[in-house]
């Protein structure tokens, strides 16, 4: 952390030197001491030091300065380190100015000049308003700070990738912090974007990419090794549980994940029907638990690294990423998992992530603290975040089509015995109305009745349907009219292997139409949507992939 500093403010280099020397040989040691020639010139600094989270503990100030007075300065000072002390240096003309200071801006004390010998005259008084200061001011806040707005999408994403890596940060909205919008308006003309985030060594990053984020808090984003016996592409739990069987295994293991760790499960709030945790867990807490394994057996994590395409060369499986570089496996599993389906009802495509929310529950609830709000959905995942919103929000109106729930009995009994929750059934989202970066309601259509009505709430959490990432190797595998991956058994039509196979004996289980590409978790056909099914194949995975690789 750095030293608090005091600052001193003359317009008589003479005088303004004095200050500083007398200051410096007593309280350079604990406290940086800085100095101004004018009040602008000290204003400007003031608002770098509170760009950068320093703080300021005194001002000792002249009075009678041109273009602005010692009193005017520190008007303008206090606004932004208002816990500072201040001190006015003083003619004997102008003490009735001082003496009018004290009520007008709360003035600590003033000092005649000269104030020779600064041991009885000045160091006194000093001490004594330091140690007050100490005693009532709390150091600042010295992790990771995001400036954004609760309409900015950027801001959603930087919250929610910091959030679900568990690192700490200070959230500042410009609409209701003044400190947030001097940030912003310290970037240079023309820059004004956000987020801004500010990393604890005051470096600046103004709207970052995920993967520069990522670089700079310290990841993994570059490969070790040209080749691995397994690529494994999607940090879900499918994954991440083939990355640790794999790993305990001697194997060579690298993971590549885009955006987070964890999945559609990372976006679980609370997962209490998964073994071994009678009280629950977070999908965040799962997932950070499992990179630890993980890592531990030597896996490499790639995160924020963006696969675009696959090929199979000899007995070779080749991913190629955004940045134009490649990863070579001798084998590949797809645990890209799927994502949720996107609403396509008015309104939504210009406030999401700006009050329109898929997942995101666990990021975004606290600002919708005493707020009613919707999720839409009526699965496990919908029926995770609503129970956690509740939390918070004043009440959660869930939009469910059926007539009845399909996630478990525990979440659907949990729902009904909460006071907070409303479940309206046979019903569907039809519109979402509200200004830019702000929701103020929706409408809803009741599917049996055909009744329209309105209700107003400040945000949308969708948890829809189920779109499987397959998009990397579609090409290459046969999937389902929907996109899901075919594999093992299901490959095997009257008898027949798939089309193009050229081995000599059926595909392993999980194994892909080409050999030695294998698909785990929710991008597979015939999977089942629950986390400890998708954990159990990536050990099945595994397994498979071994026998594959006995053959080569």
């Amino acid at each position: 952390m750095a030293k608090p500093a005091i600052l001193t403010v003359d317009d008589e280099p003479v005088v303004l030197n004095a200050v500083e020397r007398d200051l410096r040989q007593k309280y350079g040691r604990d406290y940086r001491i800085l100095k101004a020639e004018s009040g602008a010139i000290a204003l400007d600094a003031l608002k770098q030091l509170q760009a950068r989270n320093e703080t300021v503990a005194l001002f000792v100030v002249d009075q009678r300065m041109p273009q602005m007075s010692g009193t005017e300065f520190l008007e303008q000072a206090v606004q932004i380190f208002p816990d500072a002390k201040k001190v006015l240096l003083t003619a004997y003309a102008d003490t009735e100015a001082a003496i009018r200071s004290i009520n007008r801006i709360g003035l600590d004390y003033y000092l005649m000049k000269p104030w020779d010998p600064p041991q009885d005259n000045l160091y006194p008084v000093l001490d004594e308003l330091l140690d007050d200061w100490k005693a009532n001011t709390h150091p600042p806040y010295e992790g990771i700070r995001v400036v954004g707005a609760l309409w900015s999408p950027q801001s959603h994403e930087i919250k929610d990738f910091l959030a679900r890596h568990l690192i700490s940060y200070q959230w500042l909205d410009v609409d209701k912090d003044e400190q947030a919008r001097a940030i912003v308006d310290l970037q240079p003309e023309g820059a004004k974007k956000l987020p801004v985030v500010m990393m604890p060594d005051n470096t600046t990053l103004v709207a970052p990419t995920l993967r520069e984020l990522a670089a700079q808090v310290g990841m993994q984003t570059r490969p070790e090794s040209k080749l691995y016996d397994i690529v494994i592409v999607g940090a879900g739990p499918a994954g991440l549980s083939a990355a640790v069987y794999a790993g305990s295994e001697g194997q060579s293991v690298v993971v590549l994940e885009r955006g987070v760790p964890g999945g559609q499960a990372g976006n679980s709030p609370k997962i209490e029907n998964y073994l071994g945790f009678p009280s629950g867990l977070s999908g965040m807490d799962l997932a950070r638990r499992a990179l630890t394994q993980a890592r531990r057996f030597g896996a490499e994590i790639l995160e924020t690294i963006e696969a675009v395409g696959a090929r199979a060369e000899d007995k070779y499986r080749i991913v190629m990423l955004k940045d134009g570089t490649e990863i070579t496996g001798k084998t590949m599993l797809i645990a890209t998992g799927a994502t949720f389906r996107r609403l396509e009802v008015a309104g939504v495509d210009e406030l999401t992530g700006a009050g329109v929310y898929y997942s995101a529950a666990y990021t975004e609830a606290t600002y919708y603290r005493d707020q009613p709000v919707f999720v839409i959905g009526g699965a496990n995942s919908a029926g995770q975040g609503a129970m956690f919103l509740s939390r918070f929000a004043s009440k959660v109106t869930m939009l469910v089509r059926r007539n009845s729930q399909w996630s478990s009995k525990y979440l659907r009994d949990a729902e009904e015995a909460n006071p907070k929750i409303e479940r309206l059934f046979n019903t569907e989202l039809i519109e979402v109305h509200g200004a830019p970066g702000r929701i103020e309601g929706i409408t809803v259509k009741n599917m049996v009745t055909g009744e329209i009505n309105r209700l107003e709430g400040a945000a949308v959490f969708v948890f829809i349907g189920a779109r499987p990432n397959s998009e990397l190797v579609k090409n290459m595998v046969e999937t389902t009219d929907k996109g899901f991956i075919i594999t093992g058994p299901d490959l095997i039509r009257a008898g027949k292997r798939p089309k193009g196979w050229t081995l000599e004996r059926d595909p392993f289980m999980l194994e892909t139409s080409c050999p030695g590409i294998f698909a785990a978790g929710d991008v597979r056909f015939g999977t089942n949507n629950r986390v400890a099914h998708a954990t159990g194949e990536g050990g099945v995975a595994v397994a498979a992939i071994q026998s594959y690789l006995a053959t080569i």
